[in-house]
């Protein structure tokens, strides 16, 4: 059976001339790279929801261990999250043929018999079968969370999370074991290994250094029509695989992106109307009630900064008004350093109904109850009648449709 040439199992089934250690060794150097990015941003981006400052926020329970690297996310620069999550989510669209033409260039190795020549053997094909199923995971579900296709089961950021820590320990064992061979077949221009070199090859057709350029024209394709979504700007139009790609929607000072719109969130003009909403405030003075006119006496205060969101996209610079939440703080009886505070929401369903802040968000001055954006009203879509705008935090934590605060330790 191991020698049929009608199974997988043969090696002479095999029979692109393309295969090889040194085809092999370029890819595999290029996702040890890539990868090592994608983890690291990764991490960076879970840091940035603040897990371990509210129940509210921590979207995977019982991390443990896992957690072990988190720190308290900054309030600057005012793009940091914009960069790491475009970085993140575009260099994974990037990767993408070049994770498919690794993953063919080895295909005949999933199927070598005997499974296991030795402990080290079986310790790379373990290895081996954790990476390739680690990694189609989470460039699956990355792919479909980017999309907004929800399709699989659960929520994405445990999926997400657990799913890298499994594929990132397989990746380290495969990366010691194969890394120095791969910079020597990379070096010494090696061709061929029984495992991958085919014995029969068929007639080429593209020679491997064709079949890399022709890797790197996808993955440069993909670049292009995907990284406008994170940049903004004209580049947007260019950005025809992401589902934020494209022209502005609608026009004027409310004319940029959204993600969850007031009809998706059952934001109706009844929980909106003047006669109706009241901010409620609540800290160590008590409770607060505050309609937005009496949010408007306040001291105003203006900031420009960006929305940037877990799929990648990101606002450009938009010019907000409103009040400090350092000074709403104040009013809750915080008249020193504000502490932290819990946001909620009047959306009905959906996550990210509530929302904590780290003090050091509070107390940034650019941190804002927006009341007003390019100097207009809020539009019900951006959060009418007041919504939180806070530098340097993950789009979904800039709260829209605020009914309450509530300031103090989380």
């Amino acid at each position: 059976m191991r020698d049929d040439p009608r199974l997988p199992t043969s090696p002479r089934f095999w029979r692109s001339p393309v295969r090889g250690t040194w085809f092999t060794a370029v890819l595999g150097l290029v996702l040890l790279g890539g990868i090592t990015v994608l983890f690291v941003t990764g991490l960076v981006s879970y840091a940035a929801y603040n897990p371990d400052l509210s129940p509210v926020n921590d979207t995977t329970p019982d991390k443990g261990v896992l957690g072990f690297y988190l720190f308290d996310w900054p309030a600057g620069p005012s793009w940091l999250y914009r960069l790491s999550q475009g970085v993140h989510v575009t260099l994974g669209v990037v990767l993408v043929p070049v994770l498919l033409a690794k993953l063919w260039s080895v295909v005949p190795k999933l199927f070598t018999l005997p499974p296991a020549r030795s402990v080290a053997h079986a310790l790379e094909r373990v290895s081996l079968l954790l990476l390739v199923g680690g990694v189609l995971f989470q460039f699956v579900t990355g792919l479909l969370n980017v999309q907004l296709e929800y399709v699989f089961p659960g929520s994405f950021y445990p999926l997400h999370f657990y799913g890298a820590w499994v594929f990132i320990a397989a990746f380290v064992v495969h990366a010691a074991l194969r890394a120095p061979m791969a910079v020597r077949a990379v070096r010494e221009r090696r061709r061929d290994e029984a495992e991958l070199a085919a014995p029969r090859p068929t007639p080429p057709t593209v020679s491997r250094r064709g079949a890399l350029w022709l890797v790197g024209g996808g993955s440069l394709l993909l670049f292009v029509t995907t990284v406008g979504q994170s940049l903004g700007g004209p580049l947007r139009r260019t950005a025809l695989l992401a589902p934020h790609g494209g022209a502005d929607p609608g026009g004027g000072p409310n004319g940029f992106q959204i993600n969850k719109t007031a009809r998706y969130a059952g934001i109706t003009d009844a929980d909106t109307h003047p006669d109706a909403w009241r901010l409620v405030v609540t800290g160590p003075a008590g409770t607060v009630r505050l309609s937005r006119d009496a949010l408007l006496r306040l001291p105003q205060h203006s900031s420009s900064l960006p929305i940037a969101c877990v799929e990648g996209w990101s606002t450009a610079d938009q010019w907000w008004r409103g009040v400090r939440l350092r000074d709403l703080a104040a009013l809750a009886g915080y008249a020193g350093d504000p502490p932290d505070v819990l946001v909620e929401s009047l959306q009905r369903h959906g996550a990210f109904r509530r929302a904590a802040l780290r003090a050091n968000q509070v107390s940034d001055p650019r941190s804002l109850l927006a009341l007003y954006v390019n100097g207009e009203e809020l539009s019900p879509d951006h959060g009418y009648p007041a919504r939180i705008i806070v530098p340097a935090a993950p789009g979904v934590h800039n709260t829209k449709w605020v009914g309450r605060l509530t300031f103090g330790d989380l």
